[in-house]
């Protein structure tokens, strides 16, 4: 016979999984209604990226976001089986895995019963409620397959996605390399060091920039906004290198335009010029016959 205690404590338990549902789930409304606006709206200048970026960059900021996306799900799996005891990691790996979780919902599609199962999978039951289990062992380990059911479908998704992108624009693939070595240092780095996953990831965007392999800033909010300014001007600079270098090209071929439409006016006046001559010729011939 179950005990009043068994009782209440499977009570609180049921009570917990239902408000992290009812608390992702409402994360995922906004977030979907948030990305329904910027559709409605992405022909406005602001949030056209093509008026601030050349279209070949735009095409390889695709790549890479499908990418970054296949990233971060399996950099989830990884850190979660590393250290799925740890209450202290979970307290900080709460929001990345949330994070995670919801792209990972915005990104399927909803339209067979396989797609809601997973969808149900995703929510980060195994980070909401790691805290509030007595004996986490079984229930968390179960909750933890279910989670990497989901994202394993997710990382599927997303290089079919990359794979359709790449070839449907005639795209190459050496893209894989850059990032394959930035994610490579990026895990080398976080074991190597004994570093978080922030501090990592700031560490390589720096070395890789060339601006210096150290962490900048002391809250997550700093860190994060170095990695935004390191990689927002490694993508701008790239931006202005092929500026420079579709406006030296076009300035060659725009002489060189120049210079032919000028032979061939030159060619055009000599052919007119003997054109003239040969009937002057002509009428000189006929005139003496």
């Amino acid at each position: 016979m179950v005990s009043q205690a068994s009782l209440i404590y499977i009570t609180e338990q049921i009570i917990f999984i239902i408000l992290a549902v009812i608390f992702f789930f409402g994360l995922y409304f906004v977030s979907s209604y948030i990305i329904k606006y910027l559709k409605r709206n992405r022909h406005n200048r602001l949030l056209n990226a093509t008026e601030y970026l050349p279209k070949e960059e735009t095409q390889t900021l695709k790549q890479v976001f499908y990418l970054i996306i296949i990233t971060l799900c399996f950099v989830d799996i990884l850190y979660s089986l590393v250290f799925w005891a740890s209450d202290d990691f979970y307290r900080h790996f709460i929001f990345y895995d949330t994070l995670v979780s919801l792209i990972g919902c915005l990104a399927i599609k909803k339209d067979t019963l396989t797609e809601k199962i997973i969808i149900i999978f995703l929510i980060p039951l195994s980070s909401l409620l790691h805290s509030t289990f007595d004996d986490p062992a079984i229930l968390l380990v179960i909750l933890l397959a279910v989670h990497f059911i989901g994202l394993a479908y997710v990382i599927k998704v997303y290089y079919g996605k990359f794979i359709h992108y790449t070839e449907s624009n005639g795209l190459g693939i050496s893209i894989l390399l850059l990032f394959g070595l930035v994610f490579v240092s990026f895990i080398f780095t976080s074991f190597a060091e004994g570093k978080n996953l922030l501090d990592s990831l700031v560490m390589v965007s720096n070395a890789f920039t060339s601006n210096g392999y150290a962490v900048l800033g002391d809250t997550p909010l700093g860190k994060l906004n170095s990695i935004f300014l390191v990689w927002g001007g490694y993508i701008l600079s790239g931006v202005g290198t092929a500026t420079l270098a579709t406006a030296l090209v076009s300035r060659h071929f725009n002489k060189r335009f120049e210079e032919l439409e000028e032979l061939i006016k030159n060619n055009s006046t000599n052919n007119n010029n003997g054109a003239t001559n040969n009937a002057e010729s002509s009428d000189d011939l006929k005139k003496e016959e």
